[in-house]
């Protein structure tokens, strides 16, 4: 691709070998198929960044039991995972939905690794190799499969990832009852509502009232949040995907877990269009799955836009030869940097090119990483708005400073791309591949020595902020 295309990525095949992990669904038909700034995710300082996120020591276990469960560690960290969501719902409910909390009649838990003549039936399908977790409105039951999905889920996110994928499967027992969605609400609103939903229980987590679970606000929010990266839709206007893309998913959780049930009542399809406004949202037929390459003609016309989106008073120099060997009171970052003192931006093409390209993990089952060619992009571009906080006077230096701006900054210049007239332009997987990286190394949201704050959702959440607010708002949160 070359000036006034698409960037585009490739999206992780979320399979393995014959065993296919499929989305959450309500029918039987769908389940086959850091310091010194506000932490959004920490609530009047009632939550932790540190301490252990997991079962809680000493809790004893859930006085649940599910149809076909082995009693082994996966079926117990479900069972008390569903117990503690349905405690919770219990307490919270009337205080935002009509009428009374009622619970879940049945749970089942199967493996995809039985036997066909082992299988047994869930929501009135046969459960043979279903990688799966789902509600089935037919019987109002939540089932599980313990074989795959949960031993995978805690092997790549830790525990918390399970107890998420539960809570967001509560969420879909509550939304009929709560009269906030039907068989008419398209698909979509629902797995948004139900994200949503599944964040609001997560912070009774954060601050300590589960009896069950605990859960810090940096590894324990990384890796539950990961697991919501890892099943996202590679096309959200697929009618087949329905989930939302990372970047949406994210962003409903969050919203439950800072503002409570009431933020996932108000979700619909106009506040769900109402987010999206500018934002690309849909895969052309004519740019398949064409990569921009990441050489020096891509990155000149990428720099082009930059320049164009977030003008500098004093524009910066490149270097595509490679990275300075040094930079005067600074710390060289790979395998792009910023020097101040000369004003330049140094570029190691063929180390940028290689986050472009399929990662190490990609092919996993379950990976919270999507590779492609943004994921070079947008750390090219986060140094370059370096420059521009140069020019402006502010400081290049600290984590949770000059290091969330530049991730902000950065979102804005992202949305500018996605605009008629931009140089290079954005599809709706790009938003992903940023996210992808600002959750595993955050060099797009270092400061100019390559620090990073240790949450990835505060760097998530600036990138958010400059993506749906604009500059400005960067400018007010992060001054």
């Amino acid at each position: 691709m070359t000036r006034n295309k698409r960037l585009r990525f490739a999206a992780a095949i979320v399979a393995s070998a014959a065993l296919v992990l499929t989305g959450c669904s309500e029918s039987a038909e769908a389940a086959q198929s850091g310091p010194g700034q506000e932490n959004p995710w920490q609530i009047a300082g009632a939550t932790s960044s540190t301490g252990p996120s997991g079962p809680r020591d000493g809790a004893p276990d859930a006085p649940i039991q599910a149809e076909n469960g082995d009693g082994g560690p996966m079926d117990q960290l479900a069972l008390n995972a569903v117990y503690d969501v349905q405690e919770f719902w219990k307490t919270e409910y009337s205080k935002t939905f009509p009428g009374t909390f009622k619970p879940v009649d049945e749970l089942i838990s199967w493996s995809a690794l039985a036997s066909k003549s082992e299988a047994v039936e869930f929501c009135t399908v046969d459960t043979y190799q279903m990688v799966n977790a789902a509600y089935c409105s037919t019987d109002h039951s939540i089932g599980w499969d313990r074989g795959v999905l949960l031993p995978e889920l805690v092997k790549e996110f830790g525990d918390m990832s399970v107890v998420m994928v539960l809570a967001h499967e509560y969420g879909h027992a509550l939304q009929g009852q709560a009269k906030i969605s039907d068989r008419r609400t398209p698909a979509l609103v629902r797995e948004q509502q139900a994200d949503c939903l599944a964040g609001t229980y997560l912070r009774y987590v954060a601050e300590g009232s589960s009896k069950y679970f605990t859960m810090n606000t940096t590894d324990g929010l990384n890796g539950v949040l990961g697991a919501t990266v890892a099943v996202r839709d590679r096309d959200p206007d697929d009618p087949d995907n329905v989930h939302g893309s990372a970047f949406e998913r994210v962003t409903a959780v969050q919203m439950g877990y800072t503002t409570g049930a009431e933020a996932c009542k108000a979700i619909n399809e106009d506040e769900i269009e109402q987010r999206r406004a500018g934002l690309p949202i849909t895969f052309e037929d004519d740019n398949g799955d064409r990569q921009l390459p990441v050489d020096q003609e891509s990155l000149v016309s990428v720099a082009n836009a930059a320049a164009k989106a977030l003008p500098a008073e004093s524009a910066p120099q490149y270097d595509y030869a490679g990275v300075a060997s040094s930079c005067s009171g600074v710390t060289v970052t790979e395998p792009v940097s910023y020097c101040p003192d000369t004003n330049s931006i140094g570029t190691d093409i063929s180390g940028l090119a290689e986050r472009g390209g399929a990662l190490e993990d990609e092919g996993k089952p379950l990976s919270a990483i999507v590779s492609g060619d943004y994921n070079a992009f947008v750390v090219f571009i986060s140094r370059y708005t370096l420059a521009v906080q140069q020019a402006r006077g502010l400081s290049l230096e600290g984590a949770d400073t000059a290091g969330l701006r530049t991730s902000c900054l950065t979102g804005a210049v992202t949305t500018e791309l996605s605009k008629e007239g931009s140089e290079v332009r954005l599809s709706a997987g790009d938003l992903d591949e940023a996210i992808s990286g600002l959750l595993s190394d955050g060099l797009a949201a270092s400061d100019v020595n390559g620090k990073t704050v240790e949450s990835g959702y505060l760097r998530l959440e600036a990138f958010r902020l400059g993506v749906l607010q604009g500059e400005a708002a960067c400018a007010n949160k992060y001054n």
